[in-house]
């Protein structure tokens, strides 16, 4: 199979410049924003964005430090396959996040609900649709039991990274 490669369509600025500052999930921090800038060339693709209250951004975790197979997760002590977690150092390291969209202004989208780090590499945006994208019946394997360690992070506070993360 020959070798995939991509281009960055545009860059994502948040306020978070580190991997511990980071919220784990944007759904976590409402109130977290940032801007996605759009390369000008693919600035004719954002036409009827506007009309959408929330994206899914795919995006290059420039930060990975390789991979490992197995790892254990945010707020979870057991080692996991990491294709059953969303963790960022992964074979290839790309992220998916759900973002509110705020405002359109040119080929700068404000966005909310964020969870990226600053100066993210920007490979696509879909927009989300709940009539698409939402699932019912849903399982969630190990997560079942380790979301309960989450809510009540959560409650105590917005969870973050731990600095070691």
């Amino acid at each position: 199979m020959s070798p995939v490669t991509y281009e960055p369509i545009g860059i994502i600025h948040t306020p978070f410049k580190q991997k511990s500052a980071t919220p784990i999930q944007g759904i976590y921090n409402p109130d977290s924003r940032g801007e996605v800038e759009v390369f000008p060339q693919y600035c004719e693709g954002l036409k009827n964005i506007a009309g959408f209250s929330h994206l899914i951004l795919i995006y290059h975790f420039h930060l990975a430090e390789g991979f490992s197979l197995v790892t254990s997760p945010f707020l979870d002590d057991e080692g996991r396959g990491i294709f059953s977690i969303r963790h960022f150092n992964r074979p290839n390291p790309i992220g998916i996040s759900v973002v509110r969209l705020d405002q359109v202004n040119g080929n700068i989208l404000t966005i909310s609900e964020v969870d990226i780090i600053d100066e993210t590499p920007l490979l696509d945006i879909k927009p989300y649709m709940p009539d698409f994208d939402r699932r019912y019946g849903v399982r969630k394997g190990w997560y079942e039991h380790a979301g309960n360690k989450i809510e009540y992070e959560r409650n105590k506070g917005i969870p973050q990274r731990p600095e070691h993360y």
